[in-house]
C-alpha cells in the first residue's frame, strides 16, 4: 500500500447508531451543584471558582444525572488519583456529552494520543514529542511575536477592543496553522471547528457527527494536498511517521491533526484571554508587570495555575470507589484541573493570584500520562502574547457595561472581553 492509497477514502469512521448509548438532553437550570451539576451551564462558566470552593467544602465529589451520569471531583488528590489510574479509567472519550462512544474505540480513540489508553498511548504520544521540544518551539517565537505586533497595529485609533476575538483567539490559530502547514486564509474555519467540538456537546449525536465529518473532510483535503506537495511541517511528518514498523493508519493521522487543531487553539486562546482579563481587573499587577518584565515568566505560571482552562474527562472502566463515592462502569468523570489548582490543601493562598509565587507545581497541563505534550508551545504563546501587549498597551482596563462572556464546556476562557485602551 502506498501513502496515497491510505487516504483514498475518508478516515472518518461513522458510529453505528445502534452502538451509541444516548442520553436525554437536560438543559434546565441546575438545582444543586452537588447533585445536579452541568459544566455547560453559563453560571458554571462564569462562577466556576466559587462553585468548586463550595463543593470542596461540603461535597468534594459532586454527581449529576445529566449526560447519563457524571462525577466531578474538586480536590487535587482526587483529580490526581484519577488521572494516574489507567486501570479503572479509560480515555477513549475525553469530552462529556449526550452520548457515549462505543467500546471498540479503545485503545486508540478518535483523537490519539489524548484519547488513547496504554500501552498504545505511550507510543502514539512519543511520536509527537520531537515537534514540541523547547528548541523547536523557540524557532516559532520570532514569527509569533511579529504576528502579535501586527494584531495590535490594527488597534490604532481605537479606544475599545475585544481582546478575546481580536487578539487572544488569533495567536494560537496562526501558530497551529503554521505548524500543520494549513492555508492562512482558512483560519476563520478553525474557530467554527473549535466551537462545534467543545461547546456543541448537547446537540444530537447526528448533528455532532455531521460537524465532525466536516472537520475530518477538511483535514483529509489538507493531507491530500501535502501528499501532492510535501513540505516541512507537522502534517507531512504525520503522513510519513511509522509506528510498529508501519505507516500510521489514516484515522490516526487525521485524528491527531484534529487534536492539535482543536486543543492547540482553544486552550491557549483561553489562557491568553483569562490573563488579560485578570490584568485589566487588577491594575497593581498590571503596573508591576509593565515595570518588571523579568517577572512575567513567573506570572505566566501563576496565570496558568489560577485560570487553568482545561477540564478533561474519563469513562469508568470498572466499578471503583474514589473520594468516598462509588463510581460505576461507564460513568463519566470530569477532571477539572482548574479546580485542583485552587485546592487550599495543595496551594497556599489558593484563591489569590500571586504573580510572584515562587513554588508553583500547578496542574494546568494535566497530570499523569496525558500531561499536555504541547506545554512548551503554550507557555511560549502566552508569554509572547503578554509581552507584546504589555509593552505596546501598558494602560488598559475592562470596559464597564460592555458584555463579557466565558465559554461553556470543558475549556474555560473569555469569549467576549471588551477592554478600554489607554
Amino acid at each position: 500500500m502506498t501513502v496515497d492509497d491510505r487516504f483514498t477514502d475518508s478516515p472518518f469512521q461513522k458510529a453505528d447508531p445502534a452502538e451509541l448509548t444516548r442520553f436525554e438532553v437536560m438543559d434546565g437550570p441546575v438545582s444543586d451543584w452537588a447533585t445536579d451539576f452541568s459544566h455547560m451551564d453559563e453560571q458554571y462558566a462564569e462562577n466556576a471558582h466559587e462553585i468548586w470552593d463550595d463543593l470542596r467544602g461540603r461535597c468534594p465529589v459532586a454527581h449529576t444525572e445529566r449526560f447519563g451520569g457524571a462525577w466531578l471531583p474538586t480536590r487535587y488528590e482526587d483529580v490526581q488519583a484519577i488521572a494516574y489510574d489507567t486501570e479503572h479509567f479509560t480515555s477513549r472519550a475525553v469530552i462529556v456529552g449526550n452520548y457515549r462512544p462505543p467500546l471498540d474505540l479503545a485503545p486508540v480513540g478518535g483523537v490519539p494520543p489524548i484519547s488513547s489508553d496504554p500501552p498504545f498511548h505511550h507510543d502514539a504520544r512519543k511520536l509527537l514529542l520531537p515537534a514540541f521540544t523547547k528548541a523547536n518551539v523557540a524557532k516559532q517565537e520570532i514569527t509569533t511575536r511579529e504576528f502579535c505586533h501586527s494584531l495590535i497595529n490594527a488597534f490604532e485609533g481605537r479606544d475599545l477592543v475585544d481582546a478575546a476575538t481580536e487578539y487572544a483567539m488569533h495567536i494560537p490559530i496562526r501558530v497551529i496553522a503554521d505548524m500543520l502547514g494549513f492555508p492562512t486564509e482558512d483560519t476563520p474555519k478553525f474557530k467554527v471547528f473549535v466551537e462545534n467540538a467543545l461547546e456543541g456537546v448537547n446537540r444530537s449525536p447526528e448533528e455532532r457527527e455531521a460537524s465532525t465529518e466536516v472537520l475530518f473532510s477538511y483535514l483529509l483535503e489538507q493531507v491530500r494536498d501535502h501528499i501532492d506537495n510535501p513540505r516541512d511541517d507537522l502534517t507531512t511528518y504525520l503522513i510519513n511517521a511509522e509506528l510498529y514498523g508501519q505507516k500510521l493508519a489514516p484515522n490516526h493521522v487525521v485524528g491527531t491533526m484534529a487534536l492539535l487543531l482543536i486543543a492547540g487553539i482553544d486552550t491557549t486562546w483561553s489562557a491568553i484571554g483569562a490573563s488579560l482579563w485578570h490584568l485589566a481587573k487588577n491594575p497593581e499587577d498590571r503596573k508591576r508587570l509593565v515595570e518588571e518584565p523579568a517577572l512575567r515568566a513567573t506570572a505566566v505560571e501563576e496565570f496558568l495555575r489560577a485560570y487553568a482552562p482545561v477540564t478533561m474527562a474519563r469513562l469508568v472502566k470498572e466499578d471503583v470507589e474514589l473520594g468516598g463515592v462509588e463510581m460505576k462502569k461507564e460513568d463519566w468523570v470530569l477532571l477539572p484541573f482548574p479546580a485542583a489548582n485552587r485546592d487550599p490543601e495543595k496551594f497556599e493562598r489558593a484563591d489569590e493570584v500571586v504573580i510572584d509565587r515562587e513554588v508553583n507545581r500547578h496542574a494546568a497541563f494535566g497530570l499523569g500520562i496525558h500531561r499536555c505534550a504541547g506545554s512548551h508551545l503554550a507557555r511560549m504563546e502566552l508569554r509572547v502574547a503578554l509581552d507584546v501587549w504589555l509593552d505596546r498597551i501598558p494602560e488598559f482596563s475592562l470596559a464597564e457595561g460592555a458584555p463579557m462572556r466565558w465559554s461553556t464546556g470543558q475549556i474555560r476562557g473569555p469569549r467576549m472581553l471588551p477592554i478600554n485602551l489607554g
